[in-house]
């Protein structure tokens, strides 16, 4: 089976190739133009399809020319031309691999930039130490994948590390690959704030939600939030700490609260507050039919917020095991820093009825 038609996926190369024509099509006619909102995501929708085709078209080649050079390699028993030849083939095996996992993407907005939010969890120093390396595992990650971050809202522990981040992630589906990490994520370790070096336990919460385009409404009623304006902390001059820039809005009905105290205006914090609050709403609407989708598959692990997802082990073996998917690796410090694609493949996969279970 090629490798970009895969179980659950919605890429079809047949298929893709007409889509694609098609747009050529509405993308040369002279009245495109005449809805900017349409032509847009027609000219979005071209570019998408393009880049998928010219990637898969050079996945055959290369395999082509693989399998050939192998096959020569083979017969002049040259070994040292078949082990690279070999080692060429598991890495174009790999590359397959994360094309198949990209044509799971198919949700309504897996295709929009996510904002990340990190909580430490009960513990003081050790989980807002933790909460900080999540952090930073995050930030490795998008930089692997050519996505940029922005920090809108952080608050730093007493001692160390942070209670509390968001981040803006934008990227090519940046929410569709970071969707399944919402959970509770569990560090074991020997403390480095211990003096007598006992292993401790700590927890840090992840909550992934998409940044809500102009294709997508969210209604938001005034008599519904409740703003607060407060004077921001950490970086960003002394006209961050003299003024009330920083926003909070609380939205009643839900109880969702979020904040941005990254810019210098409240006005622009305030815009910013209230893209984050539709952007959570839009989550929740999805969150909630994605519950109902699982009631009626018997069988089918929820996935969550408030649910332990991970266990990352550094003392006294070494490991990171997905409680969802059964995938785990002896390698935690490459996790750390940022290789989690085995893990998002495997949720993803999960979440539409592939197997989990897997090594890293």
């Amino acid at each position: 089976m090629p490798p970009w038609r895969c179980s659950g996926g919605i890429f079809d190369k047949d298929e893709a190739e007409a889509r694609l024509a098609e747009l050529n099509a509405a993308a040369g006619a002279g009245t495109l133009w005449d809805d900017p909102d349409s032509a847009r995501r027609v000219m979005q929708q071209r570019a998408s399809l393009e880049a998928q085709l010219k990637a898969l078209t050079g996945l055959e080649q290369e395999l082509s020319d693989t399998v050939e050079l192998l096959a020569l390699a083979e017969i002049e028993e040259d070994e040292t031309a078949t082990s690279e030849a070999e080692a060429d083939l598991r890495k174009l095996g790999a590359e397959a691999q994360r094309r198949a996992t990209e044509a799971l993407l198919s949700g309504e907005a897996d295709a929009n930039d996510c904002f990340l939010e990190i909580h430490a969890g009960a513990g003081g120093t050790e989980s807002q130490d933790w909460a900080e390396m999540m952090l930073r595992m995050y930030l490795r990650w998008a930089t692997q994948h050519d996505c940029g971050t922005e920090e809108l809202s952080r608050t730093d522990g007493e001692e160390a590390g942070l209670k509390s981040v968001t981040v803006r992630v934008s990227g090519a589906d940046a929410y569709g690959w970071l969707k399944t990490e919402s959970g509770v994520h569990r560090l074991v370790r020997i403390s480095p704030f211990d003096a007598q070096g006992r292993r401790h336990t700590s927890f840090a919460s992840v909550w992934i939600y998409p940044v809500v385009d102009d294709d997508i409404e969210v209604q938001v009623e005034d008599k519904d939030l409740k703003v607060d304006t407060y004077r921001a902390s950490g970086a960003g001059g002394q006209h961050v700490n003299k003024s009330d820039s920083a926003v909070r809005i609380t939205h009643k009905p839900t109880g969702i609260v979020v904040q941005c105290q990254s810019q210098r205006s409240q006005h622009q914090n305030r815009a910013t507050a209230l893209r984050m609050l539709k952007a959570r709403l839009f989550e929740l609407e999805l969150q909630k039919r994605e519950e109902q989708r699982q009631a009626m598959e018997a069988g089918k692990t929820e996935i969550g917020w408030g649910h332990q997802i991970r266990s990352y082990v550094l003392q006294p073996h070494q490991m990171v095991k997905d409680l969802r998917t059964g995938v785990q690796t002896s390698d935690p410090q490459a996790v750390l820093d940022g290789d989690l694609d085995a893990f998002l493949a495997a949720a993803l996969a999960a979440r539409l009825g592939g197997q989990g279970t897997a090594s890293a």
